[in-house]
Parts: structure tokens; C-alpha cells; sequence
């Protein structure tokens, strides 16, 4: 499961999600992209997922890119405790993703085989995607 080595502070705020990606927007790597159509969190868990689909889809030919990384911590309360008492435990991590933003690229790869990979990965993560190619 991803999440981060270090971090310099254990536990965050949850934070606005309001706004475009201005940085990771364009296809950098490979020559087709799965690009952010929604703001929302995507878990490390679904991000596994979703690049155990590419490279099933792709039956483990081109190579792909992961552009996105699940730095944000995510705490949890347990069930049945009582309000107060401080911030609760670190449950996941997952990566912010706003509108825009490039999530995963695949290079090598035919533009079938590239749509078809990205349409069975973007089932797993919780924001919409559009495939985009190289500008």
C-alpha cells in the first residue's frame, strides 16, 4: 500500500478541494493520459488497483506512469467514542485530485489498447476520467 516514508507532521487538515490543476496537466510521459474531470480524494487502495488494471489491460507491454501520490493522511474516529478526547488515528492516506490533473500515463502502447486499459482502471478510483493523448 502506498503512503509516505516520513512526514513532518503526523496528522493534517482536511482542507478545501475548490480549484484546477495548474501543475500535472499535460501528458509529460507516455503518449495517452487519464486525466481528473472531478475534484475528489483517491485511496492508495484504489490507486493499487487501479494500476493492477493497467497492467493487466495492457498484458504488461508499453510501460505506464503514476502521477499521482497519496500524501494526505486521513484520521478516523473509532465507533462508539464520545465526542472530544482529540484527533482520531490515521486510517488511510489518499492523493487530492482536482480537475485537470493527469493520473496515470501509458507509453508503447496502441490507442485501443491505451483507452481500453484506462476505461477498466477508472471504475476503481472515486473521481471521473477522460482519456487524453499527447498535445
Amino acid at each position: 500500500m502506498l503512503q509516505p516514508k516520513k512526514s513532518k507532521y503526523r496528522k493534517m487538515f482536511r482542507g478545501k478541494r475548490r480549484g484546477v490543476t495548474t501543475r500535472g496537466n499535460e501528458v509529460a510521459f507516455g503518449e495517452f493520459g487519464l486525466k481528473a474531470t472531478t475534484v475528489g480524494w483517491v485511496s492508495s487502495r484504489q490507486i493499487e488497483a487501479a494500476r493492477k488494471k493497467i497492467t493487466f489491460a495492457t498484458k504488461r507491454a508499453g510501460k505506464y506512469w503514476m502521477r499521482l501520490f497519496p500524501d494526505k493522511p486521513i484520521t478516523k474516529k473509532p465507533v462508539g467514542v464520545k465526542m472530544g478526547s482529540g484527533k482520531g488515528d490515521i486510517e488511510e492516506y489518499v492523493a487530492v485530485v482536482k480537475p485537470g490533473m493527469i493520473l496515470f500515463e501509458i507509453g508503447g502502447v496502441t490507442e485501443d489498447v491505451a483507452k481500453d486499459a484506462f476505461r477498466k482502471a477508472s471504475h476503481k478510483l472515486s473521481v471521473k476520467t477522460t482519456v487524453v493523448g499527447k498535445q
